[in-house]
């Protein structure tokens, strides 16, 4: 019997050192058991030739959600097309949002046993928090069920939660989940909108009319996002806390961020595929409804110089898997977010490296290093090397994916890059060395494992160097 389940043959690799090499991977029950120069002889149970291919880590979305309410997932239909969707984009690991009120101790149960039947990709969840007694439960949340990453919507006060029937907060609350996250070696993942703001601006911008995107944007424009930002910025400093601000949208906001952060290392920044490739301008009407807003064709610019000059951490989709139904109404009523993960790699490929030269290896750090080290996953999840899971993506760059709503497995059943024809096609995607996509087609439907974790943020990287020295 051969000691090796499989080979993947003859690839270029993207290596933890950010260089292709053309070589071998070898695996075994999972996990790479060795990385050889290509042709090295071996007796492999499976043999697969990625010739001619880039083969990369699985990408980690660190940003999605999921439930047609997208606060908790609870049924098949809830979860296998969005992770069907996830590795059919060369996703191998989710990390979803829990938004509820109630006690996560009672929901974690469900969800995980719902997701690890249906799900196609390994995931890890993160919690909404915004009562008191989840605030209390924050350490079991972290030893128990292995969440040590929270969200906290600082928009929603006056009720404006109640949609997704979360409660009003202040900035008390904030505080004091900073804190406690800080003694606790989690972070806290906070959206940043100023909604007083946005009451006093939403009435002018329906007064002036206007396209939708514009309007929209003229309604929560990029003060609203920054104010926010640099209040939370301060608190993290202050408390020595760690913090992810998701989907920053403007120059405004990222600058905001970045003042700070010369003084705290523990402030990390994500956007999203939608805020670098689409503005304002871009013609989609209320499809491109979103919050924090599309903003203008300069802060998408701004947004690439940053990615670019590593400024910026991660990029995630902040996958919402609404029907587009909820889309086809004036903006005003539309639903905010659309989906995303499976377009999520393949547009960074085409659009920031093919178009823009921006390295290979810095994509790969965005969407598969970076988010496994910050979220407590490396080096299990992110990198191509002996013992990490065999999680990979076969790509060609001499491809081409043309993105189609009708062609996605998400339930949404449409995308906000509709006609869009990319410079890169996914072939191939392995979930632990267990092939789950291949040449159009989602192989393997089920499989994913839920991956506890137990530090995020700072915390995170200091056991990282913890392990790699010891």
């Amino acid at each position: 019997m051969s000691s090796i389940d499989l080979a993947v043959l003859g690839g270029q690799v993207m290596l933890p050192s950010g260089a292709l090499t053309r070589a071998d991977l070898w695996v075994r029950d999972g996990r790479f058991a060795a990385v050889v120069e290509a042709g090295t002889p071996v007796d492999a149970a499976e043999r697969v030739d990625v010739a001619g291919r880039c083969v990369l880590p699985g990408a980690i979305d660190a940003h999605i959600h999921l439930g047609a309410d997208i606060t908790v997932a609870r049924s098949r239909e809830e979860v296998a097309g969005e992770t069907a969707s996830a590795v059919a984009g060369g996703v191998t690991t989710v990390l979803a949002y829990l938004m509820s009120a109630e006690p996560y101790e009672d929901l974690f149960p469900g969800v995980v046993k719902v997701m690890e039947e249906w799900s196609a990709c390994d995931f890890g969840l993160h919690f909404c928090i915004g009562t008191p007694h989840q605030l209390e439960q924050l350490p079991q949340y972290i030893d128990e069920l292995g969440v040590p990453s929270f969200k906290f919507f600082m928009n929603f006060k006056g009720g404006e939660g109640e949609y997704l029937n979360l409660p009003s907060n202040d900035d008390g609350f904030l505080w004091e989940l900073l804190r406690r996250s800080a003694e606790l070696g989690a972070m806290v993942n906070p959206h940043t909108e100023n909604i007083e703001l946005v009451w006093r601006l939403r009435d002018q911008a329906k007064a002036l009319g206007g396209p939708d995107l514009v309007a929209w944007n003229a309604a929560r424009p990029p003060i609203v996002e920054a104010e926010a930002a640099a209040r939370v910025a301060m608190f993290a400093e202050n408390l020595d806390a760690s913090i992810y601000a998701v989907h920053i949208s403007s120059k405004l906001a990222l600058d905001a961020l970045v003042a700070h952060r010369d003084n705290h290392d523990g402030i990390f920044i994500e956007t999203c595929p939608h805020y670098l490739l689409l503005d304002q301008t871009s013609g989609i009407g209320t499809y491109g409804k979103v919050n924090p807003p599309l903003r203008t064709p300069e802060d998408r610019e701004a947004l690439w110089a940053a990615l670019a000059a590593g400024v910026i951490d991660v990029v995630g989709s902040d996958h919402v898997p609404r029907h587009k139904s909820a889309k086809e109404k004036d903006i005003w009523s539309a639903s905010a977010g659309f989906p995303g993960i499976e377009s999520l790699l393949t547009l960074l490929i085409s659009e920031g490296h093919v178009k823009r030269g921006i390295p290979l290896a810095r994509i790969v750090d965005l969407v598969s290093t970076t988010p496994a080290r910050l979220f407590g996953l490396y080096p299990r999840k992110g990198a191509i090397q002996v013992g990490s899971d065999a999680d990979m993506v076969v790509i060609d760059l001499g491809g081409r994916t043309e993105l189609r709503g009708a062609d996605m497995h998400s339930g949404a059943a449409y995308t906000p890059y509709e006609g869009w024809t990319l410079d890169v096609a996914v072939e191939k995607t392995f979930l632990r060395g267990r092939l789950a996509f291949s040449d159009g087609e989602v192989v393997a439907e089920t499989g994913g494992r839920y991956l506890p974790r137990r530090t995020s943020g700072r915390a995170a990287l200091a056991a990282e160097l913890a392990g790699a020295t010891s």
